[in-house]
């Protein structure tokens, strides 16, 4: 997952930037579009990124990172304390534990 901040480079990141992005594999790719007040969420699909959509109550859930979840309205909306809430709800889902542990099994020991 790679996550860019964009203000002036709008039209790089979600044109050249997003293409290399997409042959060279990464899963998810956000662009926070800071002048335009918007956040573009794509998700690797058969090779081409598609835009993922949030649901009605404005969340975005990671596919790559089980547990990732972003309130695009509220940071948006400068609401950071709800963008907070909902990330802790998804990082204390059975969902993200699994993914941590599954992390943890594959770390070889000293």
């Amino acid at each position: 997952m790679i996550v860019e901040i964009a203000a002036s480079s709008v039209s790089f990141d979600l044109h050249d930037k997003k293409d290399v992005y997409g042959q060279l594999g990464v899963q998810e790719y956000v662009v926070v579009r800071t002048e335009d007040r918007a956040i573009d969420w794509f998700v690797l699909e058969n090779g081409q990124y598609v835009k993922v959509e949030p649901d009605e109550e404005g969340i975005i859930e990671s596919r790559v990172f089980p547990g990732l979840r972003l309130a695009t309205t509220s940071l948006l909306a400068g609401d950071l304390a709800r963008v907070l809430a909902e990330l802790q709800k998804g990082l204390g889902s059975d969902e993200h534990k699994a993914f941590v542990q599954k992390l943890t099994d594959t770390v070889p020991r000293a």
